[in-house]
Formats: structure tokens, sequence, C-alpha cells
């Protein structure tokens, strides 16, 4: 038993230690209900041989975007990853995630934090971009508590065009904190109502929270939202599920944004069925002392020679309780690494190419799917790769049929929202060709792939 070292006479000795007597007895606090009362149902012992074959068989029968041609999006975006960024960051350097406290041995890991931080502070157009979150969800209710700590206010308006998963976790993080949620209706258009947010916001709101673009895909207005939250004292939180769309957007920042969130998982990050992911986080320099997690900051020793450095860490652990922003234990840094890379290989001119093949790809499929019998786009609103369809026939039997023809065709709406049943989201990248594109199109339209 190669995987289990300890003897049944070192268990026995554990067990002795901390005074139980069965291994079940570690357990005894959990109700009997939410116990398994019976063995795994795991069959017979294998050989490693066996167990690999097994395991093998059981992922062939996944449905991936390796084996399917893939046109789901809603917050993990199937985008091409250069062989390079794998290469990279399998050197042992850098294997393990955690915080480099000790900077005399963590310079290169230090400098890779350090221009993350630059990369995302550029194209969000904010002042400062701390050394990564976990991920866009975790990433978007810590920017709402960050409004708080800032303004000193309890409301939070939240835009239902919004993450569902997103608005979750802010849920689940403001749960017991007494601090007043309020939805923000969607508009014809797929975006924020704006006529419902004027009559929403008032002096006691610390900010509004909104996609850019949303989770529908539809590009949010947002210098008239900045403009409308700052009129009350407010902040403007923009949170980016798809970055790869400011390749071609002004960046929050030029419009207006107080603090700008998101999800990097498209800088180069495998799909790996939901995580490890990587959330950025950016604000403007007054705010900075409000920002939870750690920025790193570059330096000069007493020669002359650069160097970089923890330079601002407001976790318990290292200041006074009752001052801490966050209790965030560790960033991802391997995945911002390997967003760092991603960012740095395309640069300008490759992100803004990239974003150019999304945007074009996915009007060609809007037009496409909008002219066929039976389905419509009911959202109104500019998009960018992700787009809301309608069919006539519900959206779960038109995906039942796509993925029958190898084809993921989209995420039922249903899944989030009451009233969706014929409704489903399409995501297009660069990845899907022409040909993927108009097969998907003929098998909605009932022919053959």
């Amino acid at each position: 038993m190669r995987y289990i070292p300890h003897t049944a006479e070192d268990v026995r000795q554990m067990l002795e230690t901390v005074g139980v007597t069965s291994v079940d007895d570690l357990f005894a606090e959990i109700p009997s209900s939410l116990r398994l009362q019976r063995p795994l149902a795991l069959g017979e012992p294998l050989s490693e041989s066996e167990l690999l074959s097994k395991i093998r068989r059981l992922a062939a029968q996944n449905a991936t975007a390796d084996t399917h041609a893939s046109f789901l999006g809603g917050g993990a975006y199937n985008h091409f990853i250069p062989a390079v960024i794998d290469q990279l960051i399998s050197r042992s350097e850098f294997y393990t995630a955690y915080t480099p406290y000790q900077p005399e041995i963590s310079q290169g890991t230090l400098q890779a934090i350090f221009e993350y931080q630059t990369l995302i502070c550029q194209l969000t157009g904010m002042d400062a971009a701390n050394a990564s979150m976990y991920d866009g969800a975790s990433g978007c209710a810590e920017a709402v508590l960050m409004a708080v700590r800032a303004t000193g206010r309890r409301r939070i308006l939240l835009s239902s065009a919004l993450h569902p998963e997103y608005l979750a976790t802010v849920r689940t993080y403001c749960r017991y904190l007494d601090l007043e949620l309020v939805d923000v209706p969607i508009d014809a258009l797929g975006g924020t109502d704006g006529a419902a947010l004027l009559r929403l916001l008032d002096d006691r709101t610390a900010a509004l929270v909104s996609g850019y673009p949303n989770f529908f895909g539809v590009i949010e207005d947002l210098s008239v939202q900045a403009a409308a939250v700052h009129a009350v004292g407010g902040r403007l939180v923009t949170v980016v599920q798809e970055p790869i769309a400011l390749g071609l957007l002004k960046s929050p920042g030029e419009l207006g944004a107080d603090i700008v969130v998101g999800e990097g998982q498209s800088f180069g990050i495998p799909l790996s069925y939901g995580g490890p992911y990587l959330g950025f986080f950016a604000a403007r320099r007054g705010d900075i002392r409000s920002m939870p997690g750690r920025l790193v900051g570059q330096t000069s020793d007493r020669e002359g020679r650069r160097g970089f450095v923890l330079t601002l860490a407001t976790r318990e652990q290292h200041i006074r309780r009752e001052k801490a922003t966050s209790n965030i234990c560790s960033n991802q840094g391997l995945c911002a690494l390997m967003a760092t890379i991603y960012l740095a290989l395309l640069g300008k001119a490759g992100i803004r190419e990239v974003a150019g093949q999304n945007l074009a790809k996915a009007e060609y499929a809007k037009g496409k799917i909008a002219a066929l019998p039976g389905f419509s786009l009911p959202l109104s609103g500019a998009t960018f790769n992700e787009f809301v369809v309608e069919a006539d026939e519900g959206a779960a039997p038109a995906l039942e049929r796509l993925e029958k023809k190898g084809i993921l065709g989209g995420i039922p709406l249903q899944r989030y929202f009451g009233g969706m049943d014929k409704r489903f989201l399409v995501c297009v990248t660069e990845q899907n060709s022409r040909e993927e594109i108009d097969a998907l199109v003929s098998a909605l339209a009932g022919g053959k792939r």
C-alpha cells in the first residue's frame, strides 16, 4: 500500500494519543443523518496499472472543449494557451503559490508578481493592483467590503446582470455583517436598468457593483453609472469576468470605475473543470489602504540595485486585527504567473488581436442564429463574445440536440433565472472556427453536422 504508509499499529497509537478508540469516533460530531451508512461502492481493489486504465476510461466520458465543439462561457473561457506558459511555470522556482515573505530568496517570484500588478493596472486603467485573489467571485465580494470600509456606508447596490455565482458569493460574505444588499433590475438591453438605478441611489449607498461585460455578455455603460454613483458619494465597483474584452473596450478606469475586479482565467489558465483560477483586484491610489491582500513594490538597495518587497500586507496576521482589511490567507501566485507570461507574450497588439477575433466571430454567430426560424436574440445591448439566444422549443431540448451532435451549445439560463427556460448563453472565442460556428447553426436548424 504505497500510498497508505501507516500500519494498523500506527493508527492504534494515534487514536490512543487523541483519546478515541476508532476512526469513526473522530466523526462523532457529524449527525448520523448526514453520514453514508454503507461502504463506498468502489468495487474490488485494483493494481496500479488497472486503476490508471479505469480512470482514463472514465475521463474519456467527459464532454470537454477538447472532445466537443464548445460554445460554453459564463465565467470560464476556452482561449488558446501558448505552450511556453506550461514550460515556464514548471520550473521548480515557481512550484509554490504561497506569498514570498522572504525577499532575499524570493526576488524572482516577487518581480513576477510586481509585473503582474503592473499589467493589471495597464489593462484596467487603475492606479494599483494587489498580488491576486482566489478567483473573480471572491474578488467581487472583497470589493464590496472594501467599498464599505472606504465610504463608511453599509448599502450596496448589486446589478442583477452580474454573474449569479458572484452575487451568491457576495451574499455569503455579507450574510452576518449587517449590510443592506439591494438588487438593481435588468433592462431590455440586458444591462443594469438606469432608471431603476437612479431611484435606488441615495446618500447611504457605499457602492454600485456591475459587470463589464456582464453575465449576458452585454457591455454596460460605465461612464453613466460612474457619474450617477459618484453624485451620491459612492464607489463604482466594476466586475470583469471576461478580461480579454479589455483588449478592445475602454478601460474601466477611463470610464470612472473606483474598484475593478475580475477573473483572470482567460489569461493563459486552463479551464480545469472550474479551477484553480485567478482573481484580479485593482483600485484608485486613495483607497489602497482599504485594499485586501498584498501589494508587491519596487525599491532599491543601498548599492542602488533594483529589488522587490512586500510593500503592503493588510491581513490580520501582519497588523492589528481591528485594522485588517481581510483574512485572505494566500494569493494565487502560480496562476498570476501564468497570466503574466500570457500578457507579456501577447503584448498590447496580441491582446487586441485576440479580442478582435472574439468579437468578430461572436457577431458572425449572432447574425447566423438570429436568422434561423424559431430562434431569436432577446437582448438588444451590444455584446462582446457572449450573447443570449431564445429557442421556441426551449433551451434544454435545443442544447440536448446539440450535445448529441458533439456540440456544447451553451449554458441554460433557467439554471440561474426563473422564467428563462427558453434562453441559453452562447460564447464564441478565437478557438471556434467558422466551420464550428456553421456546424452549430446547422445543428440548431435541425441539420446534421
